[in-house]
């Protein structure tokens, strides 16, 4: 079995001290780093699947991090927090993080969001291997790349499995309901912040003018739809 290398970033001892203790149990190598500073020397050392970070560091905080990893990597990452007001989740999901824990938070739950976001970044690199072409759209699905007029694009893990599946439903009408459940699981389909920055997120990526969208389409009250450009 392919053990899953997770950094695990949090200023308290006591904190990373019972994750790090049931996050072995379960199977995965773990390493901790105690600010951000530490947390990116280990990064290209380590090379983790995924990121657990804690918002509330000295010196470099989990946002600030979050910046700094997505220069250069699409790693998974998930937030933890106290705080559990929108504003502050819709901060840390711009700097992008794929997820938001909020604390204090039973260990099931984290388990449970850490397998989450792990099987569905596998399962997007490894059920689909061969290339999709539609339109002004290329996928690169064993590659894990997208190219929108020919030209490769960056994205997130989750922005590419959002932008995937807006892609394999090109036409339809989604509702915010049916498309958080199918990207983020259905205890999320309440969660319309995660939706709203993400589509921000690709807009911004893929769209030549995003103040006005020619791909990812608003249905105003209802969902989206996405337009190829064929």
């Amino acid at each position: 079995m392919d053990t899953k290398r997770i950094l695990l970033v949090d200023d308290e001892p006591q904190i990373t001290r019972v994750l790090r203790r049931s996050l072995i149990a379960h199977h995965y190598d773990v390493r901790i780093a105690n600010d951000g500073e530490t947390a990116l020397e280990l990064f290209n050392e380590f090379t983790p699947d995924l990121l657990i970070t804690d918002l509330s560091m000295p010196e470099m905080d989990g946002i600030e991090l979050c910046r700094k990893i997505r220069q250069f990597s699409a790693v998974p990452i998930i937030v933890l927090s106290v705080k559990g007001e929108e504003k502050t989740k819709v901060t840390a999901l711009d700097a992008g993080a794929d997820d938001y824990v909020t604390k204090p938070f039973g260990m099931d739950e984290l388990l449970a969001r850490v397998r989450a976001t792990l099987r569905r970044t596998n399962q997007t690199i490894e059920k689909n291997t061969s290339n999709l072409v539609h339109g002004d759209f290329e996928f690169d699905l064993s590659a894990h790349k997208v190219f929108v007029s020919g030209i490769e694009i960056y994205l997130t893990p989750k922005e590419f499995e959002l932008l995937l599946y807006l892609f394999q439903n090109a036409g339809k009408v989604i509702t915010h309901h049916n498309l958080l459940g199918a990207i983020w699981g259905g205890n999320f389909t309440e969660s319309t912040e995660y939706l709203r920055v993400f589509i921000g997120q690709l807009r911004k990526k893929i769209e030549p003018h995003p103040e006005k969208p020619k791909y990812i389409l608003t249905v105003p009250w209802v969902g989206y739809r996405f337009d190829s450009g064929e």
